[in-house]
């Protein structure tokens, strides 16, 4: 059995300070057999937390695809890896519409990550009106097959899928775990189309959306969840042990 990942994704929120003292607070609680820690902050917070963590993977919530050149503002994957940084987030719904993230710059950040040997979490997710009109399946299987394209099989095992839908992030609404499952379970489907079962099964798929302790273990329950992308619950360091240890 794979180890569950429970990632948490600060967005544009904490300090050093408040790093350096989340740190300190979760770092010894979140050694968990069986369950891989991590977390995104800020790029300003990034070195702070590469230093303080022992058991947690620190991850950027964004990154460029290019190693370097004319591109005003952008974090290149050298720049992360000189800082000990050990993947990034790429393609959050965030992104998507606020800054004009598309699923090509999604693939080309992640053939970029994949073969840096960089964690790579490669998310997607429908709007409420998207869900609403029944057409989530469709619309995510075409993000994924997008996102994997001209990915080779051998580097494609070693990416996370984060399953969020937009309509539930930090609204307090949750897909039910039977809701999340189902669509996990056809993105396993889809990937499996796109390479095979094999490849497909070795693939981590996380649910993102509203994710805390109250709900956690019910959702690791299900059979292609393999872990949560956290929001706000992991800005919060009981929340964030709990989250961790949510198999005691």
């Amino acid at each position: 059995m794979k180890d569950k990942f429970i990632y948490g994704n600060w967005k544009m929120n904490g300090t050093n300070a408040d790093v350096k003292a989340f740190l300190k607070a979760v770092d010894k609680k979140s050694k968990n057999e069986g369950v891989r820690a991590g977390l995104a902050v800020p790029y300003t917070a990034l070195e702070t937390a590469v230093k303080k963590a022992k058991n947690i993977d620190i991850i950027a919530e964004n990154v460029c695809w290019a190693e370097s050149g004319a591109y005003t503002g952008e974090i290149s994957i050298p720049m992360l890896q000189e800082i000990g940084v050990k993947g990034a987030i790429i393609g959050h719904s965030e992104r998507r519409q606020m800054f004009g993230e598309t699923d090509e710059t999604v693939n080309l950040k992640a053939k970029a990550l994949l073969n840096a040997d960089m964690i790579t979490v490669i998310c997607c997710g429908e709007t409420l009106e998207t869900y609403e009109a029944g057409k989530t399946n469709t619309f995510v299987a075409n993000q994924i097959k997008k996102a994997f394209k001209d990915i080779p099989a051998e580097q494609a095992r070693k990416a996370i899928v984060a399953y969020e839908p937009i309509w539930a992030i930090g609204t307090g609404k949750t897909a039910t775990p039977e809701i999340a499952q189902d669509v996990c379970a056809m993105i396993r489907d889809t990937l499996g189309k796109i390479y095979n079962k094999t490849v497909a099964k070795d693939i981590v798929i996380q649910y993102g959306g509203s994710v805390k302790p109250a709900n956690v273990k019910d959702l690791m329950k299900q059979k292609d969840i393999d872990g949560a992308l956290v929001g706000g619950a992991s800005m919060v360091a009981e929340d964030y042990i709990e989250l961790i240890n949510f198999n005691k």
